[in-house]
C-alpha cells in the first residue's frame, strides 16, 4: 500500500459492478460504495476494481463491505461528465458488518493556489488541488476543502508546498447550466480534517 495515498472506506454497495475498462491487459470493473456520515448524509463513492480482486469475494448489491485502496483521479477528454474523474482504486475488499467508515490520509504537494472563500452562512471554506504522487513517475491531482481554522491557515501556503491531509471523501451535488439547461452533477472532494505541513 502507498503510504503518501491511502482510503479505507466501509459501507453498502450501491449497485452491482459494471465493465470499466481494459489497461494493460487487465479487466476493471466499477461500482458505487454508499457511506453514511454521522450527519445521516450519504456519500456515494466510485470504485474501481481489478476483476481478479472482484471475482475472489463476487460482491451483490446491498452487502457490506469494507474497501482499502487508494484515491485516483484522471481527466476526462470525452466531453461527457466531469472533467477530472475520482475515484479510489480497491486494494483490499472484504465483507464485514462493522460501521460505516471514511478514512483518507494524502501527502503531497499544492499544485495551485488555495482559494479561501466564504459559504452563504458564513463559514470558511479553502479550496486545495493536492498533487500525490504515484509509483512511475506518475500523479493523482486531488480536490480538498478545509474548513474554519485549517481553512484559514491553508489559504496562506504557497505553491508547492509539501502538506499531509487526513480526512473523507466526499460526494457532493450541484447544478450546472449546460446550453441553458440545468443538470444535476456530483462533485468529489476530501474534506480535511487534519493539515500538516511536510
Amino acid at each position: 500500500m502507498e503510504t503518501n495515498n491511502y482510503a479505507e472506506l466501509c459501507g453498502v454497495l450501491g449497485e452491482k459492478p459494471v465493465y470499466s475498462h481494459t489497461l494493460k491487459n487487465e479487466v476493471f470493473y466499477t461500482f458505487p460504495l454508499e457511506v453514511e456520515r454521522l450527519s445521516g448524509a450519504v456519500d456515494r463513492i466510485n470504485i474501481i476494481i481489478r476483476r481478479e480482486l472482484m471475482e475472489s469475494l463476487e460482491p451483490e448489491e446491498k452487502q457490506r463491505i469494507l474497501i482499502k485502496g487508494e484515491i485516483r483521479s484522471y481527466n476526462n477528454k470525452s466531453g461527457q461528465g466531469s472533467r477530472l474523474v475520482i475515484t479510489v482504486l480497491a486494494r483490499q475488499i472484504s465483507f464485514t458488518d462493522e460501521e460505516d467508515r471514511n478514512t483518507v490520509l494524502l501527502k503531497g504537494a499544492l499544485c495551485k493556489a488555495p482559494n479561501l472563500r466564504h459559504t452563504p452562512m458564513g463559514r470558511e471554506i479553502c479550496d486545495l488541488m493536492l498533487a500525490v504522487n504515484r509509483q512511475y513517475g506518475r500523479s493523482d491531482y486531488l480536490p480538498c476543502i478545509a474548513w474554519g481554522r485549517n481553512a484559514r491557515t491553508a489559504s496562506e501556503l504557497p505553491v508547492g508546498t509539501a502538506i499531509a491531509v487526513t480526512g473523507r471523501i466526499q460526494s457532493r451535488g450541484y447544478i450546472k447550466n449546460e446550453d441553458g439547461i440545468p443538470v444535476e452533477k456530483t462533485a468529489y472532494e476530501v474534506s480535511a480534517v487534519e493539515i500538516d505541513i511536510i
